[in-house]
């Protein structure tokens, strides 16, 4: 690597960060405020635990860059790690290493109650010890009052000084409650699915709600990416819509959740299981399914999918956007002996809980 680029690579974020700051109509001073502290409080740490503070300030930097480019508050870790995974990998300034240690720690940066390698665990103590005095009134769950408290110690200052509230809704969630906020979702996307797919979306930037669409997509090229091309994207918006939450990438996998292939590949996975096949005895589509084409509009394999509204006999009833790869949105019958490779099914007690050690790809 040039030693020049490589002591200039901290500038090069930071520039990222304004690019972004200038593009984004979000509360930007707030913004800078957060991402500076949690990048001045980890190179801090990054000292005195002996590890690289550069690094960890540039992990610090871009942990929320997902959040303050998209304004979505999901999986804020994976989401975050694979946005600027592309990004920094073009700029060609980090080893294969060191890009793994930045993706990993922006990745983990949630998960308080684990522990990690010594990288992810400065950015984890990093936020919350800006969060905490960025918003002293802030309510902590038990698991961040114990982390801030061995972080006080670790600096010298007494942790009699942490004035925190338990949050003690935090980590003592009524599965019940859960469960009653979560059910009937098939229905519930069916019924999303419908009136968007009757809306006549068209695929171009200036139809807002095709920029909803596309929202989860924080590339400067999304447009130009998902034109003609954006029937998965559809169903992963209507699913976010309706609790069905994904991160925009099942982590380790290779493809993102705007394609077909991704929601394929996602539906197979030991921990799913929820794929199946049209010729599975027994089995029949419902209102809700998502249904995967098998060379509907092209020779490639799993190259479109809907949401079933319907099953009548040989006649399935979908909402599709990008309907036969025309650019809009639709409700219509499909022959259910046509090219259909299969069915997902999602049950309404699925959530995603990823227990996989990260692998940036």
């Amino acid at each position: 690597m040039n030693s020049g680029k490589k002591s200039k690579r901290l500038d090069t974020v930071r520039n990222l960060v304004h690019e972004m700051l200038l593009e984004e109509s979000v509360n930007k001073e707030g913004m800078l405020v957060h991402l500076y502290g949690v990048s001045n409080f980890a190179s801090k740490l990054a000292m005195k635990r002996v590890q690289d503070s550069e690094i960890t300030a540039i992990a610090g930097l871009l942990h929320g860059f997902y959040f303050y480019k998209t304004g979505i508050e999901d999986f804020p870790g994976p989401n975050s790690a694979d946005a600027v995974r592309p990004i920094l990998r073009s700029a060609e300034i980090f080893t294969t290493d060191e890009l793994s240690i930045i993706l990993k720690s922006i990745f983990y940066q949630e998960d308080t109650h684990l522990v990690h390698g010594p990288y992810e665990e400065i950015i984890k103590d990093a936020i919350l010890f800006q969060m905490y005095f960025q918003n002293p009134g802030r309510s902590l769950s038990k698991v961040e009052i114990s982390r801030l408290e061995n972080v006080f110690t670790e600096l010298g200052i007494s942790k009699e000084n942490i004035k925190a509230d338990v949050n003690v809704a935090d980590a003592n969630v009524n599965v019940q409650t859960v469960n009653i906020n979560i059910e009937d979702r098939r229905s519930k996307l069916a019924d999303l699915a419908e009136t968007l797919a009757r809306q006549n979306i068209i695929g171009t930037p200036g139809d807002k709600r095709y920029q909803e669409i596309c929202r989860y997509w924080p590339d400067s090229d999304i447009y130009k990416v998902l034109e003609a091309n954006w029937c998965a994207a559809f169903v992963y918006h209507c699913c976010m819509k309706v609790g069905i939450k994904l991160p925009i990438r099942y982590p380790n996998r290779m493809y993102r959740l705007a394609g077909v292939g991704a929601w394929l590949d996602w539906a197979q996975l030991a921990e799913t299981v929820i794929f199946y096949r049209d010729i599975r005895e027994g089995f029949e589509p419902e209102r809700g399914d998502i249904v995967i084409y098998e060379k509907l509009l092209t020779d490639n394999s799993h190259d479109h999918i809907g949401i079933v509204l319907a099953c009548d006999g040989d006649q399935l009833l979908v909402a599709e956007g990008n309907t036969d790869n025309k650019n809009y949105s639709s409700v219509l019958y499909r022959e259910r002996g046509h090219c259909i490779l299969g069915y997902i099914r999602v049950d309404d007690s699925y959530q995603f809980n990823f227990q996989g050690e990260y692998r940036p790809i």
